[in-house]
C-alpha cells in the first residue's frame, strides 16, 4: 500500500473524526493494524476513489482463508512470477526463495541496492550502477 502525503494528513488530524473512529473500533481486532488504513481510504469520501481495486500481492490461503496465509518457498516461485503481483507474502526469514528473488527477479546483486530508474551509473566491469544517482522520482 503507498499512502499518499495528504491521505496520512487526514488520518493524523482526521478533520471528519473518521480516522479515530475507526482506529478505535479496531482497537480489539486481531489484525487491526493490516486492515486499519484500508478501511478509513476506502470510507472517505474525499480518498475513497483514489484506490486501485488490486491486491497488488501473490499470497497462498487455505480454501476457505484461515486467518493467516501459507508461507511462500521455492516451490511457488513459478506462480509469484507467473502472477505478476509487484508484491508477495508470507515468507520465512531465512527462506532460499528470498535469495532467488533478489538476483533473479530484482537484479540485486548481494548487499547492493535494488536497481530503479534513478542508478544511471554503468554496470561495466561488475561496477553497481546505483553509485551514480539521478532523479530518484522516476520508477523503472
Amino acid at each position: 500500500m503507498v499512502l499518499s502525503r495528504s491521505f496520512i494528513d487526514y488520518c493524523i488530524w482526521g478533520w471528519d473524526n473518521l480516522p479515530r473512529t475507526v482506529l478505535m473500533y479496531y482497537t480489539n481486532f486481531v489484525s487491526s493494524p493490516e486492515e486499519y488504513f484500508h478501511t478509513v481510504i476506502c470510507n472517505a469520501q474525499e480518498f475513497k476513489n483514489t484506490t486501485v481495486n488490486s491486491d497488488l500481492h501473490f499470497i497462498s490461503w487455505d480454501n476457505p482463508p484461515r486467518q493467516h496465509p501459507h508461507y511462500l518457498s521455492v516451490d511457488d516461485m513459478s506462480r509469484m512470477v507467473d502472477s505478476n503481483a509487484p508484491f508477495a507474502r508470507k515468507f520465512h526469514g531465512d527462506d532460499p526463495v528470498l535469495d532467488k528473488i533478489d538476483p533473479e527477479l530484482l537484479s540485486r546483486r548481494p548487499v547492493m541496492v535494488v536497481p530503479g530508474g534513478w542508478c544511471i551509473g554503468s554496470r561495466e566491469n561488475g561496477s553497481d550502477p546505483c553509485s551514480v544517482v539521478g532523479n530518484a522520482t522516476v520508477l523503472p
